[in-house]
């Protein structure tokens, strides 16, 4: 039914036409993203489809089928700078070697109706706003924090929706498209090692972690880096160093969760000072709530003895968290069974970076995602690849969960 070849040629197409020797450039809001949408309309041609934009961005490639329920695959063709040749776009293209096979399976009416989406701007990375437009879709977009948002060229993002055709005050329009959908569907390369080490061509994912990040700074004193003596010392940097080595050990404790302290900076900084004041900032990711917190709790507790040894304070403050998002128990039963009738075997993991799907499953939608494995476990990277033959089987087996998705939904009713 689907033809994991076509897929491959598709995206040879498109790396082609929107990478240079850096690597992908479809950053979303610009003519190289624009340009990599036209390339997809051009795959439409010639099928018995609906296409359109939502006031989001989003788009809708739409099959009608005998039921009004439908089944949504779908992805996103957007990329960070200097990115890899699968990441997002593979879901988007296999989608609609789906879409396709189905169409032909049922000449042009299939049991449920099925559709695609390209979600708007999934990465953020021109403005910092990651999964716009399906958090617009799922009714969780903020207006009021977007509208002002800039890139590095101090561009407002309002003003570059507005060029793409999107007035920010209606992006929440886009949750219109929520009608009939019975389940959403996923591919997407793991973008991370376990696949690979564990000998796994294919993953099921259990669901997105949750997130705590956070900003944290100690407070010490600034003094002569050489007529100040250690034990005179209240030093925010020792205090930060004891707590960035914590971390680990914290995270250790629980094979999925994971903890960064991803910036430091010191002030005064310079080479003569002993540090008054030492920025910083923790991410936590875990598929428990209970887990995330315990950990949230551990770091927050570390971090106050740490200060009080230095002869520091410690304050924290919020910089975004969001809850575990688990996959529907179901879906992923059926994503197991089409991954180990194509590959022989499975591997069920959570998902540590966010994905549109976690928007979707977010508001009640039936939602799961399918792993395919990552060469060396890189992405957001021109190194990014996977054996071609496992992009293949990705495809049949997505293709696979379509069918057992469709048939699930029948007997839903």
């Amino acid at each position: 039914m689907v033809d994991g070849k076509n897929v491959l040629k598709y995206l040879d197409e498109l790396r082609a036409l929107t990478a240079d020797e850096n690597g992908a450039q479809r950053i979303a809001w610009t003519p190289m993203w624009l340009k990599a949408r036209d390339w997809f309309t051009g795959k439409l041609e010639g099928l018995p489809v609906e296409d359109h934009f939502d006031a989001a961005g989003n788009r809708w490639v739409t099959l009608r089928g005998e039921s009004e329920k439908a089944l949504v695959l779908g992805s996103h063709l957007d990329s960070v700078p200097n990115g890899g040749w699968l990441d997002g776009c593979l879901g988007v293209v296999a989608a609609l070697e789906v879409l396709k096979g189905l169409a032909e399976k049922y000449n042009g009416r299939p049991p449920c109706t099925v559709r695609v989406v390209d979600w708007s701007d999934e990465e953020g990375a021109r403005f910092g706003r990651s999964l716009f437009g399906s958090s617009a879709f799922a009714g969780t977009h903020s207006i009021a924090a977007d509208r002002v948002r800039t890139d590095r060229e101090g561009v407002t993002l309002e003003s570059a929706l507005k060029n793409c055709g999107i007035e920010i005050e209606r992006v929440g329009d886009a949750a219109v498209e929520q009608k009939n959908i019975a389940a959403y569907l996923e591919l997407h390369i793991e973008q991370g090692p376990i696949l690979e080490r564990k000998s796994k061509t294919l993953g099921v994912v259990q669901g997105t972690k949750g997130v705590e990040r956070w900003a944290i700074t100690f407070h010490g004193q600034e003094a002569h880096s050489g007529s100040t003596p250690m034990e005179a010392r209240h030093d925010a940097l020792a205090a930060c160093a004891k707590l960035a080595l914590e971390i680990r050990p914290i995270a250790k404790k629980h094979p999925q969760s994971v903890a960064t302290m991803g910036s430091v900076r010191t002030f005064p900084g310079i080479v003569t000072a002993v540090v008054g004041r030492c920025e910083a900032t923790l991410d936590m990711r875990d598929l428990d709530a209970g887990v995330l917190a315990g950990m949230l709790r551990e770091a927050r507790e570390a971090s106050e003895r740490f200060a009080k040894e230095e002869g520091c304070t410690v304050e924290w403050s919020k910089i975004w968290s969001i809850e575990p998002i688990p996959f529907h128990p179901r879906l992923i039963s059926l994503c197991d069974e089409a991954v180990v009738q194509v590959s022989g075997s499975s591997e069920q993991l959570p998902s540590g970076p966010l994905h549109d799907a976690a928007e979707v499953a977010r508001i009640g939608i039936p939602t799961v995602m399918m792993f395919v494995q990552s060469l060396n476990g890189l992405s957001h990277n021109k190194a990014e690849d996977t054996r071609r033959e496992h992009l293949e089987q990705a495809v049949e087996a997505f293709g696979l969960l379509a069918q057992k998705t469709m048939a699930w939904i029948g007997q839903a009713g």
